[in-house]
Formats: structure tokens, sequence, C-alpha cells
């Protein structure tokens, strides 16, 4: 280095402080400054914020997804666990019925885990790791309004903020990405080496890149008609003492409309209920209906588990599940500087429970990416998006394969090589749910920590084919203990 030259620590800008954002910001600290660029403010603890309505609704992340988290930062689960969240044994600790109307049995072999918890505690335990790193910061009411560069480089974003101290306002010491003045009230132009969109299915990226002069993007939907509706319960005080399972009735696509619902036992000694429904069979958020509408599915016993309960709350309910992606992984002539992430490449019925997961995932296709070549080398954006579609892909061919199946999901019906998939997918879930084995191969794939050719292996066509084929069981396989626990 020439005297009296100063080495200049890359910069980073990302788009939405969600989940995705986060950790997005966690994988780049190593390898650059991190301004996080975040519209609303947050909230100090574990709340609820705008920017997250589906946060009231029932979630988990899938053992893929824990693998991740703890990788991008090591101990997380535990301090979400610490906190109150729970690490459960799937299948031991689940009671589910799958689309096929057959009810998995509890094997404890397998060796999955899946992080349950309410979304607000788990948002609040990660933003307070990542945001105490002094290489991140954040900048709160602040609204990214478009890129900066062209067609072959991003090199900011423009942003708007209230008053400069607005946009200062938040956690994190960083230097973060450099600002430069621009005109317009509280506008201004950050800087970066990098910028991540990680601002969600309301992304304004496809629009962003049209008018810098870049192809416009290739989408799909898949709509299946999803509402959900969710109440908070206090939990029986008896269930309190012991770990309740989850309890899952899954919706059957070859029956229209399709409806279902979950039990979650979370943090605070309470229950997450929510109940779904597609076009025709949608839950309100009429609170006479709630219980009616869980006694009315195929199988009644989540209505059975919550009616006499203490509903904690009103009902909230959601329509935007549609199965939408962007396939930026196909762009040819990609720009360098720019990256798009987690729901902003899609957007998954939540029945799947993948939006987590693959956030975490994706974040972990930066690390790994930057971690072998270091930012500024040309056509690295493009190879970190074409890494970030592997586990985008997985989760949507794993949603789309049910969704597509419901009337008016798509203007493009499965063809035969799906049809055919999708019969050979409900063949393995009637043999997993009879066969340890085939369950452990069966969940490789669910969890998104195998792809999906772990389906043909032996572990589930032996079983599939020859057997040892136990009965079906003929209800959910609740425990004794566990119903009078139930029992309000």
């Amino acid at each position: 280095m020439a005297e009296g030259s100063v080495s200049r620590r890359p910069t980073a800008v990302v788009i939405g402080a969600s989940a995705t954002g986060l950790l997005a910001a966690a994988a780049l600290a190593d390898f650059a400054d991190v301004t996080v660029v975040e519209r609303d403010r947050l909230p100090d603890g574990p709340e609820p914020r705008r920017g997250v309505p589906q946060a009231r609704h029932a979630h988990l992340v899938w053992s893929g997804g824990v693998k991740a988290f703890d990788d991008l930062l090591p101990g997380l689960t535990g301090e979400i666990v610490a906190h109150g969240g729970r690490l459960v044994h799937i299948m031991a600790d689940m009671v589910s019925r799958a689309p096929n109307e057959v009810w998995f049995r509890r094997f404890t072999s397998t060796h999955h885990r899946n992080l349950v918890c309410s979304r607000d505690l788990l948002d609040s335990v990660l933003r307070n790791r990542v945001l105490a790193d002094e290489r991140i910061t954040l900048r709160q009411e602040t609204t990214a309004l478009r890129l900066e560069g062209d067609a072959t480089a991003v090199t900011g974003v423009r942003i708007r903020t209230a008053t400069d101290a607005d946009a200062d306002a938040g956690t994190g010491t960083g230097t973060g990405a450099d600002a430069g003045a621009g005109a317009g009230a509280g506008e201004r132009t950050l800087r970066a080496d990098l910028v991540v969109d990680a601002s969600g299915r309301g992304s304004r990226a496809p629009q962003w890149l049209t008018e810098l002069g870049a192809p416009s993007i290739t989408e799909r939907e898949v709509n299946a008609g999803v509402a959900y509706a969710t109440r908070l319960y206090r939990a029986p005080e008896a269930a309190r003492s012991i770990d309740f399972p989850l309890v899952n009735v899954q919706a059957n696509p070859a029956k229209a409309p399709g409806r279902g619902g979950i039990v979650l036992p979370i943090e605070g000694n309470r229950w997450i209920v929510t109940l779904a429904g597609t076009r025709g069979g949608e839950p309100t958020d009429d609170p006479d209906a709630f219980v009616d509408f869980a006694l009315d599915l195929d199988d009644p016993v989540i209505g059975e588990l919550v009616k006499g309960l203490e509903p904690l709350g009103d009902i909230v309910t959601t329509r935007a599940t549609a199965n939408r992606r962007r396939y930026y992984e196909r762009v040819t002539h990609w720009p360098d500087g720019f990256l798009v992430l987690g729901d902003a490449i899609a957007g998954y019925n939540p029945v799947y429970g993948h939006g987590l997961t693959v956030a975490a995932q994706c974040a972990l296709a930066v690390r790994d990416t930057l971690g072998a070549t270091g930012l500024g080398q040309p056509g690295l954006a493009r190879r970190i998006q074409r890494a970030a579609g592997r586990p985008v892909a997985a989760a949507w061919d794993l949603a789309v394969g049910q969704d597509a199946l419901y009337p008016g999901a798509t203007d493009t019906r499965p063809n035969g090589v799906e049809r055919l998939l999708a019969r050979f997918v409900d063949k393995a879930v009637e043999t997993g749910a009879r066969n340890p084995r085939a369950m452990a191969a069966l969940l490789d794939v669910m969890s998104l920590e195998r792809p999906a050719t772990r389906l043909f292996s032996p572990d589930m066509l032996i079983p599939m084919l020859i057997g040892p084929r136990r009965p079906h069981l003929q209800g959910p396989p609740l425990t004794d203990a566990e119903r009078k626990a139930a029992m309000p």
C-alpha cells in the first residue's frame, strides 16, 4: 500500500430489516460494513410490527433452517430457546395428518428438530443478536426509492428519511455505507459495493431493474386461494407442565375446498391456533365461527382441543398467501453489485413453513460465495444470485406441487410429469407414515436438508415396494396423558 493511502473496507446496503435482511447482514459483516435500511421503526422487544403482518400466524423453522441459523450465528437457536422457544422432535413431538388424510406415526428415530416459538420472539432475539455487531448500522424509518447505477452495475440506493435524526436512530455503531447528500428533503444516496433487496413480497426490484435498462424478470404465480385465521389461546393448566405436541391437520388438495389447521404451543403458556381454507372454504374473523370451523375439519381434533379455552385477543386473518416466484437466477446479464434474497425472490403459501428456512439458507449462500472470492469480483452477484436460487427452488417445488392441484390455482395446469411426481410424493407420504426409515427420508426433503432425489433412495423405495406395511392409524396419535392435559 502506498504511503499515505487508506484502505477502504467494502460497504453493503441491505433493504429491509426482515429476518432475511438481518440474516443477510450477518452473512455480509465479515466482508463489509453493512447498513440496513428499514422503513418501519422496530420494536424494542418481542412485539408485533407493521412490516410483518403475517407474524401473528403459526410459524416454525424446519431443521434445515435451524442448522443454517446456528451456522450463520452460532448459538442463536439456543438463545431463542432460552427466551421460551422450543426445539421439537419431528415426528415424536407432532401429531400430524398428511394431505392424503393419513396420520403419521410419532417416530422417535429421526434426527429432525424444528424450532417453534412466536414470530415476535424469533425476530426480537435475531434483531438483538445481529444489530449488536458494530459492523452493522440500522437506519430506521427510511424508505428505499430506487437503485443507482445502470444495467451493468448497481452502485447504491436512493433513500428518503424524514430527518437525519430519524435516519440515524436505531441500533448499531458501524460506519455503514457512504451517505452522499442529494436534492429533496430527507433524500440521499447510499453508495455501496453491494445492495441486497430483502424487502419481502412487496419488493420493487423488477421495476427498479427495468428503470436501469435491465431486462424484465420472468414471474410465476400459483394461488390456491388460501385464507388464514389465527387466534391466541391460554394453554390448559395441565398442558403447561408437559411438552404438549404440535397438532396439525393438513388440507387435502383432492378435495375442494381444502381446509386445515394447526395448534402450536409457544412461549408464555399460550397456543397459537391457525385455521386455513381455500376458495369457498375460508375461515373468517367471526369469533363465534372459529371453533365450529375447527370442529368441521375432516378430523375435529383441533376444535376439540381448543373449545372451552380462554382466547387471548381477537382473530387475525390473512389472504395474501399466493406462491409467487421471480426467476432472477435466469437473467443472463445480471448487474454487478445487486442481489435479491428471500421472499423478494419467492413467497410461498405459509402452510408449508419454509420461508424462514429459505431465508437462512439464502444468507448462507451469500456468506459461502463471498468466503471463496470476496467482494468486488466481476460476475460475483450473478453467482450468488444463482446460489440463492437453489433453496428457493427446492421450497417452491414442494409448495406448488400441492397447491397447483387446487381449482383456479394457476393458468398452467400440471403436466404429465408433474402429475406423476405428485402421485409419487403422495405414495412417499403414505409410506413415511408407517415406516421410520422412509419418514426420515421424507423429512430430509421437507426440511430442505436434502434434495428431492432423496425420495428415490433405498430408505424410501424399499419400504414403498416391499414393506413392512404397518396398518395406518385410524386417528390422531395423542397419548392418554396428552388428552387429559388438554382438558380445560
